[in-house]
């Protein structure tokens, strides 16, 4: 790569990026539904036709601002994910604590990120194949830590009603595998308690109910983690 093309990708890099801050920018103080190109091009002091060069449209600079979310959700879990592991030995179910309360922090740090990916749809958008990976992350780190315990040390018997079966069955094939569908069925009802939890406690629905929600918050994930046969 020449000089002056390397300058140029850098300088594409920057541009991009300072249309993303700003585009958080207006997410924390508009929502997401009221997003707009020209209103970011405004505030960045360019005109809108040299921005839709780096984002042709609306929904794909939402599709940046979410895989952006994941990734960066999904970093802050795997991190603390494997600190603990490393200070801690391989023990699954403090991984998995470790995992959910990094979610609960980072949520709390990025509100309105958090809100543009686990919060009401925006209207007018749906998000493309290519968040999938990103928001992937969470749930398959999730996995390892239970498929390493039921390689490892063992799973708690998980209970099944039998009209569950096939549609428990169909979850393990399509998500693990490897693991018993007891263990999906319980994996996918984790998840979404996982982000119930968080989600009412950033959304405001524990307000004069939890006070100590750390605490609070602690005692659940480690029933999740029992939930899903961590012993």
């Amino acid at each position: 790569m020449s000089t002056a093309q390397g300058a140029r990708a850098r300088a594409r890099i920057e541009v991009t990026a300072a249309i993303k801050d700003e585009a958080r920018r207006q997410l924390a103080a508009e929502g997401a539904a009221r997003l707009s190109l020209r209103a970011v091009a405004r505030e960045l002091g360019m005109v809108s036709s040299a921005l839709y060069r780096y984002f042709p449209s609306r929904d794909e600079l939402l599709t940046a601002l979410i895989i952006d979310a994941y990734d960066s959700l999904g970093e802050a879990a795997e991190t603390a994910e494997a600190a603990h592991r490393e200070r801690a030995g391989a023990d699954p179910a403090q991984r998995w604590t470790a995992v959910c309360e990094a979610v609960r922090e980072w949520a709390l740090d990025h509100p309105h990120e958090y809100a543009l990916i686990y919060g009401s749809p925006v209207p007018g958008y749906s998000a493309p194949e290519t968040t999938v990976p990103s928001a992937a992350r969470v749930g398959l780190l999730l996995i390892g830590i239970v498929r390493d315990a039921h390689q490892g040390p063992g799973l708690a018997e998980l209970p099944l009603p039998a009209d569950l079966r096939p549609e428990a069955e169909r979850m393990a094939a399509d998500l693990a595998p490897d693991l018993p569908p007891e263990a999906a069925a319980a994996l996918v009802a984790a998840w979404a308690q996982l982000f119930g939890l968080v989600g009412f406690e950033l959304f405001g629905q524990f307000h004069r109910v939890v006070e100590d929600r750390a605490t609070f918050f602690r005692h659940a994930a480690t029933r999740l983690a029992h939930g899903v046969g961590l012993r």
